[in-house]
C-alpha cells in the first residue's frame, strides 16, 4: 500500500498585516490531491495543524470542506488527520462517526484506548497533539510517572505498542517537536515551546513515524520523518526549502519525496536601493513574496512606491535607522503604509529592531505623551 504524508497546512493563516495566502494554500493542496491520484496512493497522512486556529475563520472551513470533499468523496482516498497544536481538538473532530464512514478519521483528543484505524495489512495510530496535563487527565493510574512531556509520550506510545497486532505493520501519525529537529522562522510555537521537545527513541517500534509541527521538510532518522509544510510560510530558511509530500510504500517501507508546486516563490533580496531598482530578475522573483534589505538607505513611502511597481509582491523591508548607522528596521508594507494612522505598532517594531526588546508599559506612556506633544505642535503650525 502507498500512503501520502503531509502536514502543517495552517488553513486561515495569514501574513503580519493581514494578508491571506488563501489562494496559495488552495494552489499547493490543489498540487497534493494530484500527487496522491498520479501516485496511486491508498490513504492521506495529515499530522495536525491543519487549521492556524483553534476557531477557524470561514474561509478556512470553506477552503477544507472543498479540500476534504475532493480527496475523500471524488478521489476516494481515505484520509487519517490529527489535530495538532493550533486546531481545536474538540471543534475538528465534531461529527467523527458519520465523518469516518465517508473516509475521513479524525483524531482531535487523546483517549484511553488507542485511535488506531485498520487499513489491510497496516495499522494507523493517530495520536494528536498532547500534553502532560492531558496525559495524566487520561491515565490517571500513570499520573505520578509523568514530570516531563518525555514521560507522557512513554506513557502513551507504550499503550499503543502493547495493542500492535503480529504480522501488521505499523504507521504513527503525531504532532511533536523531536530534540535536535530544525526550526523555521514561521516555526513560531515550536520555538518558544522548547520544553516540549522529546526524544525520537520514544517512537522506536514503528515502521514509519509521520510527523507535523515543524514546517522545513527533514528526516529524523530512518523511518522518523517530518513532511514539513506545503508552502513557505517565512522568509530566512524556508526559502531555499523544497516544499514537498512523502510517499511510503509499505511493502519495503521505502520513501518518495515529491516537491509540491508553489503559486509564488519566497526571496529576500539585499542590495543598495539603485541596484535593486535596476537588477533584472526572473519572473518567478519579481511576481513573488518578495522582501528587501536595503542596504543604503532609510526606506520611507516614496520608497516603498517605487519598489511596489518593481516587486508586485513586496511583503516586508528593511531599511536604515536614522538613529544608529549600523542598524536596520524591518516592516511589512501593511505597517509602512499604515504608520500615520497606527505609530505605536510602529514604534514597537522599531524598538524590538533597533534596542532587541519590547517597549514595557513605562516607555509606552513616554512615547505616547511624546506624539501627543507632536501632535499639538503640529496643530498649532
Amino acid at each position: 500500500m502507498k500512503f501520502l504524508h503531509t502536514s502543517d497546512w495552517h488553513l486561515g493563516l495569514t501574513f503580519r498585516g493581514g494578508m491571506t495566502y488563501a489562494e496559495d494554500q488552495k494552489y499547493a493542496i490543489e498540487g497534493i490531491c494530484r500527487i496522491a491520484e498520479e501516485k496511486k496512493t491508498d490513504g492521506i497522512l495529515l499530522s495536525g495543524d491543519v487549521f492556524d486556529r483553534s476557531i477557524a475563520s470561514p474561509e478556512a472551513l470553506r477552503l477544507y470542506d472543498e479540500v476534504m470533499t475532493r480527496i475523500c468523496s471524488a478521489l476516494e482516498i481515505p484520509v487519517y488527520m490529527i489535530a495538532g497544536n493550533h486546531d481545536g481538538a474538540e471543534r475538528i473532530s465534531q461529527l467523527g462517526g458519520l465523518l469516518e464512514k465517508s473516509g475521513l478519521h479524525i483524531a482531535g483528543a487523546l483517549t484511553k484506548k488507542p485511535r488506531a484505524v485498520n487499513a489491510g495489512n497496516v495499522d494507523i495510530f493517530l495520536l494528536p497533539w498532547i500534553s502532560t496535563d492531558k496525559v495524566k487527565a487520561v491515565y490517571p493510574d500513570k499520573a505520578d510517572k509523568i514530570n516531563s512531556m518525555e514521560d507522557a509520550y512513554r506513557v502513551v506510545l507504550d499503550e499503543y505498542r502493547a495493542s500492535f497486532v503480529k504480522g501488521h505493520g505499523n504507521i504513527l501519525v503525531s504532532h511533536a517537536y523531536i530534540v535536535n529537529a530544525e526550526t523555521s522562522v514561521s516555526d513560531r510555537a515550536a520555538e518558544v515551546g522548547k520544553a516540549a521537545m522529546v526524544s525520537s527513541g520514544l517512537f522506536d517500534g514503528f515502521d514509519y513515524v509521520a510527523l507535523g509541527h515543524l514546517h522545513g521538510p527533514q528526516q529524523v532518522n530512518g523511518k522518523i520523518r517530518y513532511s514539513g509544510s506545503p508552502m513557505a510560510y517565512s522568509f530566512g530558511k524556508e526559502e531555499k526549502q523544497v516544499k514537498s509530500v512523502t510517499i511510503i510504500d509499505t511493502d519495503t517501507w521505502t520513501q518518495e519525496i515529491v516537491p509540491v508546486p508553489q503559486l509564488h516563490k519566497r526571496t529576500t533580496l539585499t542590495g543598495t536601493f539603485d541596484e535593486l531598482m535596476k537588477a533584472d530578475f526572473d519572473d518567478d522573483i519579481l511576481n513573488g513574496y518578495v522582501r528587501l534589505e536595503v542596504t543604503d538607505s532609510f526606506v520611507g513611502m516614496d520608497s516603498i512606491a517605487a519598489f511596489r511597481e518593481k516587486y508586485r509582491n513586496l511583503l516586508e523591508v528593511s531599511g536604515k535607522s536614522f538613529e544608529r548607522e549600523d542598524a536596520a528596521i524591518t516592516m511589512t508594507i501593511e505597517e509602512f503604509e499604515n504608520a500615520d494612522t497606527d505609530p505605536e505598532s510602529v514604534f514597537i517594531r522599531y524598538c524590538r529592531d533597533i534596542l532587541n526588546e519590547t517597549p514595557g508599559e513605562h516607555m509606552m506612556g513616554l512615547f505616547k505623551s511624546a506624539l501627543e506633544e507632536y501632535v499639538k505642535e503640529a496643530v498649532r503650525v
